[in-house]
């Protein structure tokens, strides 16, 4: 390989997206931020929809500069799940993208149970509920008769849609089809009983693709390849967990926390149905156990509660406040619902802490600390419930994604889950976007390479638990307040 040969990797996230370029001499993998743009969503006529247009135009401005830098071998894609656009016959869009956090989806998980039960839906799937899942969104559409869902021929979800745009080829990448909850997980094809039952166009569905797949040149520039990585952000951040084996469990630490595990098969149980985990595909013979937890999507909106007050705060200066704020005063359970939706987030925790009958966190600083100790306590009941699915005792914890670098947090889940915690490496997902490329190009030839190629190339740091009680103390009020928070 030459070493000015260069991979794009285009990580898109529910606040922002960048382009990150990698060079591999071999040995170590090279990173460089080529483009950072903002990923806002825009409403309009009471529907929440992503600005696809403005993601693609940022995309294309990306290649342009990485192209101008270095030969570009390939580029992959990578993003949240679950969303998707509709295609019509002659492969044009439809309609923009709706958010997963808009409002149609209120309502649907129960009226997709009243037609096929939760049990069998699960069984089907393996796949957490979460009434933002593209098979509630479908269902959404059904159910209004909207028209979108007649004229569509195809389904594709984001990042299919843009390597599609890209390559002018339509295929399913297997990973990003894992989130849907329409994918039979045993068999890593779709559920074809279910949506018939749904009433969910079959059509809209194509062949499933395995990341690293190369879909072809990329339309602009023939000497390009334009190469699918797991393209669901987290499948990628998983790839690069700098560390394998049966005592690791890893968190995806951004807007949202993925907390799992890799496990050979995908996991059927009445327990992962009843704790509400998930199975997604990281590749043939790979699984990802996990469960979301709401993540720093909270402290994301307070910070924008915040500046349309007049107080701008940079996540630095919000770690630093809460570092110097007492810890464990206060806490939310993150997964409970009136913290999903957008908007007056700091109001939503002092309503919450109220019902509870708690002390009520007042400024920005009590309000970070609240989130940060709430985190690292949903992480030690998720990692909990780990132990008791698989029967895996976990020694120890990887935090990679943005949320590695806040050494605050890491502390904190350190001290809950009294396991050490590893942080870094914070680019995770385009590292491990980078490097399923890498493997296409034949330069990496396995995922224990991969890892290795991690370990080589990216520092980490280790957090220790400590002595005190408090953790502890706080965890069993953290485990009471679901109940309590519901009955208020």
């Amino acid at each position: 390989m030459a070493v000015a040969d260069t991979l794009l990797a285009i990580d898109l996230g529910a606040e922002s997206g960048r382009a990150v370029s990698g060079r591999f001499d071999g040995q170590r993998l090279q990173l460089e931020e080529v483009l950072r743009f903002p990923n806002q969503p825009v409403a309009v006529g009471g529907t929440l929809y992503w600005d696809i247009l403005s993601i693609f135009a940022n995309i294309e401005q990306a290649i342009e500069k990485a192209r101008a830098a270095a030969p570009l071998r390939s580029l992959g894609i990578d993003t949240w799940g679950v969303d998707f656009g509709l295609l019509d016959r002659r492969g044009q869009l439809i309609a923009n993208p709706v958010h997963y956090r808009d409002r149609r989806t209120e309502g649907m998980m129960q009226r997709a149970f009243d037609i096929v039960p939760r049990e069998e839906i699960f069984a089907a799937t393996g796949n957490m509920f979460l009434e933002l899942n593209t098979l509630y969104q479908l269902l959404a559409l059904r159910l209004a008769n909207d028209p979108a869902l007649e004229i569509a021929e195809r389904l594709l979800n984001i990042p299919d849609l843009l390597h599609y745009w890209l390559s002018g080829v339509m295929a399913h990448e297997l990973t990003i089809a894992s989130t849907t909850q329409c994918m039979a997980a045993n068999r890593r094809e779709w559920a074809w009983d279910l949506l018939r039952r749904l009433e969910i166009p079959p059509r809209l569905f194509g062949d499933i693709i395995a990341p690293g797949t190369c879909l072809g040149p990329l339309r602009a520039y023939p000497d390009t390849s334009v190469v699918t990585p797991a393209s669901h952000d987290t499948g990628s951040a998983v790839m690069a967990v700098p560390a394998q084996g049966d005592d690791i469990a890893w968190i995806s630490s951004g807007t949202w926390s993925v907390v799992g595990v890799v496990t050979g098969a995908v996991v059927i149980a009445p327990e992962v149905l009843a704790w509400n985990f998930t199975n997604e595909a990281l590749g043939p013979g790979r699984n990802r156990l996990s469960r979301n937890v709401m993540g720093l999507w909270i402290l994301q909106e307070c910070r924008r509660d915040w500046a349309r007050e007049g107080q701008e705060l940079a996540y630095d200066d919000l770690v630093q406040l809460a570092s110097e704020s007492a810890p464990l005063r206060c806490l939310i359970d993150p997964d409970d619902q009136r913290f999903f939706r957008p908007g007056q987030m700091a109001d939503a925790i002092r309503g919450y802490c109220e019902a509870t009958q708690q002390p009520t966190p007042q400024s920005p600083g009590e309000i970070a600390r609240c989130i940060f100790d709430s985190l690292a306590l949903a992480y030690r009941r998720v990692m909990d419930w780990l132990e008791a699915l698989t029967g895996r005792a976990i020694a120890r914890v990887h935090i990679v994604g943005g949320g590695s670098r806040n050494r605050l947090l890491c502390q904190c889940a350190a001290d809950a889950a009294r396991r050490p915690v590893i942080a870094g490496p914070a680019e995770a997902t385009a590292i491990g976007n980078l490097l399923a490329q890498a493997v296409a190009a034949g330069w990496v030839a396995s995922w224990a390479e991969m890892t290795e190629v991690v370990k080589q190339s990216f520092p980490t740091e280790q957090f220790l638990p400590g002595g005190s009680n408090a953790w502890e103390d706080a965890y069993s009020r953290f485990q009471a307040l679901a109940g309590s928070a519901k009955r208020s």
